[in-house]
């Protein structure tokens, strides 16, 4: 609790009470107060607290009640100093805020008038000060420190759910349900707390807190998602007429179907077919079900499937492009994510195509299946376009267009691309290729590069040339770092932000230039530059991004000019720290990213070594957990495996998921706790499996084998979020079988060896374990796959050498000789240009330092193939060593490690710092 709270109550209790007289005084004191003053000789502060309040607010507080309270304490023996007493409540009042389960015990112990009256100054009172006499309470600051302390709002919730539906209405018990929850991370959320939720809420308190159940979805765990909709449906179906209910209907009504909001997505496939056809209509017929059907980001292709079958079975069809304009209400209803599923292209037109294709650019934002998305959106491309030309069709194709290639693209007409600049710049996903392609049509028409004209571009800023941004005018320049290319700078090469950034420099010092210089930009700034700097301001660097030389440099100038804290985790501090210390220590540490915070590995052994002696090897519970914070992610093995109890382990492994580096022998004991606490693999459910997330990697060939069979797009969606670090080769493996198994695609195949050819929606599914197609496999890639998934393929980061030899050999044969390769070509090779040798990188047209930066992206060259890159980049572009500007050293990147020493005598000072 706070320190206000803390000084509120010892005045309460003490002032004007100093010369208190040992007569009797009970009949004097009110029984309210009486027992307060009981409770504080008992050591229970909070109840006696919580009376007094009580009293306070139901009756008038005189001056002289400090001192009946003392000569009440006299009365009965109990002889307290003002010092003594205020020792004991601060020591109780430290414990309760440091540690919440003692909060959570006092609260559990509280009655219903005490819980009312805790519940009226936290949650109801509308004042931000409470006032008795000449005390002044901060009400604000009591709630901020509750909510903020590890637990404190686990403690609030499990308290409010144990003693707030007994004391109070089913409505303001809600109401403070959802304050807790929204200022939460609702970690505390599992399913046995969701399983002791109440089930006989009156209706209007169960539609407030299943909404603020479907605000908080996201937040929560697959488990708890799924606990929580079995709990609406059983308040659901007990409120349907159950004498309508029978083997052929469903207690879905559309009102129950809006209720139950994202969390539709867990009704069984059967339950959905038994929809009434009058509920469906029904339900499209709401105002906001477009709104509502927008959110459901989880929904498989079978639920959706279900769901469109039950609507067109209403009577409404999308095929009718008749009703799709009679009707606009319908067309809204159909601008939601049930879109992405929609197969049924007989007889569809171009225009009903297109219209598709427009409700269509939300789909990127479901969890999963966008192989099945690019599938459907490339058949709707090719309707959209029938009898027209590309030009004419681009700016009605909506985000479909990423499915061109960059050939496709390169025949349009720069006016083609400026008319259509207005689509083109709300759609995510292009590659880099595409978008050099475009954003040069674009500003061949523009022919001037300005402010505005970048401000058209969206993501394809990203394609402008380095020497365009360099000749771009300073004073728009710096508009332009304020505006489009705040959002796109980690996009942008580094030779690209040094462009930007020593143009800027050019005509402005530093200290005027550096607020305009956001993010990813200030990483470019060189450290010369801010040695140069004279009174330098710390807190102009607090929101940009650092290179460790960076952040070293101003640090030690920072130090010189600044005095540290005496005990800033120094050794004698360290040693100080015991007993009821640990806990705010903990929690101090546990706030802060120790592995940017310590440089020092021997500290930080030190520094993790005193954690260790405060957690005494073991972790009982959440609140533990909940305390630790960060601090988890340097917990030791030993501690991981024998410390942890399985009630802790469920909720850290939700934090174990955001640590960002752990170790092989911390992983080993993880996936240990995994299956004591979930079992076997075999047994695991869906929901567990997307809640253990990436540490599904660890387990073995034959079990990754058993969940990628049983649940393919969850495996699928863990290897994606694992990238772009490479997750094991089993887990690979495991998925490659998986969907090479399951494939309904039609590949190609070599009519004489009969091998099979990876198909695109193959190709997109496996991402990373795309490296374990054959190279027999690869070399029957047809032309089509090819040029539409090159640019996907030179991701793949575990090819070996023969596999980008075969796939460069293809690049060949669909693109024809290497000097007929446009810029576009090179850079959509990725990592299959490591493959080129010395003669072919020789072949190639480097004259672009845009170029030439792509493939510094790669950091696998041979020193051979280095020298080519840099000697084809001066031949190509006419300059030599000693005029290369600084952003062609960012650009060349470590291939200037070609360079003997005698050019390197030759680069100018001026650009290499």
């Amino acid at each position: 609790m706070p320190k206000n709270l803390k000084i509120c109550f010892l005045l309460i209790l003490m002032n004007h009470a100093g010369t208190a007289s040992g007569q009797k005084s009970d009949k004097d004191l009110p029984p309210l107060l009486q027992k307060a003053a009981e409770k504080v000789i008992a050591g229970k502060y909070l109840n006696a607290f919580l009376d007094i309040l009580h009293f306070q607010g139901t009756n008038e507080w005189t001056t002289d009640m400090p001192k009946k309270i003392m000569a009440y304490f006299h009365a009965q023996n109990v002889i307290f100093t003002i010092s003594s007493l205020q020792m004991s409540i601060k020591i109780y009042l430290e414990n309760l805020l440091y540690q919440p389960k003692q909060l959570l015990s006092d609260f559990q112990q509280i009655n219903h008038q005490q819980f009312q009256t805790a519940v009226k100054y936290l949650f109801r009172s509308k004042k931000n000060h409470f006032e008795l006499g000449n005390i002044v309470l901060d009400l604000d600051r009591i709630r901020e420190r509750i909510f903020q302390s590890p637990g404190g709002n686990r403690t609030l919730f499990l308290v409010t759910l144990e003693k707030c539906f007994p004391a109070l209405s089913s409505m303001e018990c809600v109401d403070i349900l959802s304050q807790v929850l929204r200022v939460s991370s609702v970690s505390y959320l599992q399913p046995d707390v969701i399983r002791s939720l109440p089930k006989d809420l009156p209706q209007d308190a169960f539609r407030n807190l299943s909404a603020v159940f479907k605000d908080l979805y996201d937040k929560t765990t697959a488990n708890a998602q799924r606990t929580l909709y079995d709990w609406m449906k059983q308040i659901l179906q007990k409120s349907y007429i159950t004498n309508e209910l029978n083997d052929s209907t469903s207690w879905v009504s559309a009102e129950n179907l809006w209720i139950l909001g994202r969390y539709m997505v867990h009704l069984p496939l059967e339950e959905i077919m038994k929809i009434s056809l009058n509920e469906m209509r029904l339900f499209i017929s709401y105002d906001n079900a477009t709104k509502q059907l927008d959110t459901v980001y989880d929904i498989t292709p079978e639920l959706a499937q279900a769901f469109l079958e039950r609507i067109n079975s209403s009577g409404f069809d999308l095929r009718n492009t008749s009703t799709i304009y009679r009707q606009a209400r319908l067309i809204f209803i159909f601008s939601c994510l049930l879109v992405c599923f929609y197969d049924n292209m007989e007889q569809m037109d171009a225009i009903v195509a297109r219209v598709l294709l427009h409700q269509m650019m939300k789909c990127n934002q479901l969890r999963g299946f966008q192989a099945d998305v690019y599938k459907l959106k490339a058949q709707l491309l090719d309707i959209a376009m029938q009898n027209q030309t590309l030009n004419d069709t681009l700016g009605s194709l909506s985000d479909a267009v990423v499915g061109l290639t960059s050939s496709q693209l390169d025949c349009l007409s720069p006016e083609a691309v400026h008319n259509a600049i207005s689509t083109l710049n709300q759609v995510s996903g292009w590659a880099k290729s595409q978008i050099m392609v475009l954003s040069s049509k674009y500003l061949t028409y523009e022919k001037v590069l300005s402010f505005y004209n970048i401000s058209q571009m969206g993501a394809l800023v990203t394609g402008i040339s380095t020497q365009s941004f360099y000749n771009m005018n300073p004073k728009e320049l710096s508009q332009v770092i304020r505006g489009t290319l705040s959002q796109y700078a980690s996009d942008l090469s580094p030779a690209q932000q040094q462009g930007i950034l020593t143009k800027m420099l050019a005509s402005r010092d530093l200290s005027s230039a550096v607020t305009d210089i956001q993010g990813a930009f200030f990483k470019e700034v060189c450290l010369s530059d801010l040695w140069k700097e004279t009174g330098f301001n710390s807190s102009i660097v607090k929101e940009k991004e650092l290179r460790k030389s960076q952040a070293l440099f101003l640090y030690e100038l920072l130090s010189k000019k600044t005095t540290a804290p005496a005990d800033l985790l120094s050794a004698q501090y360290l040693e100080s720290i015991s007993g009821t210390s640990c806990v705010p220590f903990l929690i101090s540490l546990g706030k802060t990213e120790l592995d940017l915070m310590i440089v020092n590995s021997h500290k930080k052994n030190t520094v993790l070594q005193k954690v260790q002696e405060c957690l005494n090897g073991s972790i009982s519970d959440e609140y533990d957990v909940d305390i630790l914070g960060n601090l988890i992610c340097h917990l030791p093995p030993a501690i991981i495996r024998d410390g942890i109890s399985l009630r802790a382990m469920a909720i850290a492994l939700h934090q174990f998921r955001f640590c960002r580096q752990l170790s092989h022998e911390q992983k080993t004991e993880i996936k240990y706790k995994l299956t004591e606490l979930y079992g076997i693999p075999e047994n695991w459910t869906a929901q567990t499996t997307q809640d253990i997330g990436p540490f599904v990697a660890l387990l073995s060939k034959d079990e990754l084998t058993v969940l990628a069979e049983k649940f393919p797009n969850t495996i699928l969606q863990i290897a994606k979020m694992a990238r772009p670090s490479s997750p094991p080769e089993e887990f690979l493996s495991a998925i490659f079988e998986s969907i090479r198994n399951s494939s309904t695609s039609i590949r190609a195949s070599d009519p004489t060896t009969g091998i099979t050819a990876p198909s695109s929606d193959e190709i997109i599914k496996l991402a990373e374990a795309n490296a374990f197609w054959s190279v027999q496999e690869l070399q029957c890639l047809d032309t089509d796959t090819f040029t539409k998934k090159v640019e996907f393929l030179g991701t793949v980061m575990s090819f070996n050498r023969s596999q980008l030899i075969v796939l460069k050999e293809k690049a060949k044969q669909v693109w024809g000789a290497l000097p007929g390769w446009k810029s576009y070509h090179i850079v959509s090779l990725g990592r299959i240009a490591l493959a080129l040798n010395e003669s072919e990188i020789e072949a190639l047209d480097l004259s672009s330092i845009d170029t030439v930066a792509a493939l510094s992206q790669q950091t696998e060259w041979t020193l051979v193939q280095a020298k080519s890159i840099l000697q084809g980049f001066l031949e190509d572009s006419g300059q030599t060593v000693h005029r290369l500007k600084s952003f062609d050293l960012a650009g060349l990147g470590a291939n200037l490690c070609a360079l003997n020493t005698t050019d390197i005598k030759t680069i100018k000072t001026t650009e290499f710092r």
